[in-house]
C-alpha cells in the first residue's frame, strides 16, 4: 500500500509570509472567484510551484494583469430592514 503524497503547506503565503488557509481540497477555497489571466498563472506556477497564495497577494498581481479579474469584497455585510 502507498502513502499518498503530501499536501502543499498552505498555512502562510509564499509571497508576503501572511497567514491564511487554503480549502482547495477541501471541496471550496475564497479564491474560486478569481479569474487570473494565463500568463499570471503561468508566472504563478513558475515562481511559486505547488504553492498558494493568500486573495491579497493574488489581487495585488491581477490588478496589473488585463485579463486577470480578481471580484471586489463587499466593504460590509448588508443591513437586513424589517418593515
Amino acid at each position: 500500500m502507498s502513502t499518498p503524497a503530501p499536501l502543499p503547506d498552505n498555512s502562510a503565503c509564499p509571497r508576503c509570509g501572511g497567514g491564511f488557509h487554503c480549502g482547495v481540497d477541501e471541496g471550496w477555497c475564497a479564491c474560486f472567484g478569481t479569474r487570473l489571466g494565463e500568463g499570471l498563472k503561468q508566472q504563478l506556477r513558475e515562481r511559486w510551484p505547488e504553492r498558494c497564495l493568500c486573495l491579497r497577494c493574488l489581487a495585488e498581481l491581477a490588478a496589473d494583469d488585463p485579463d486577470s479579474h480578481v471580484p471586489a469584497r463587499p466593504a460590509s455585510a448588508p443591513v437586513r430592514k424589517d418593515t
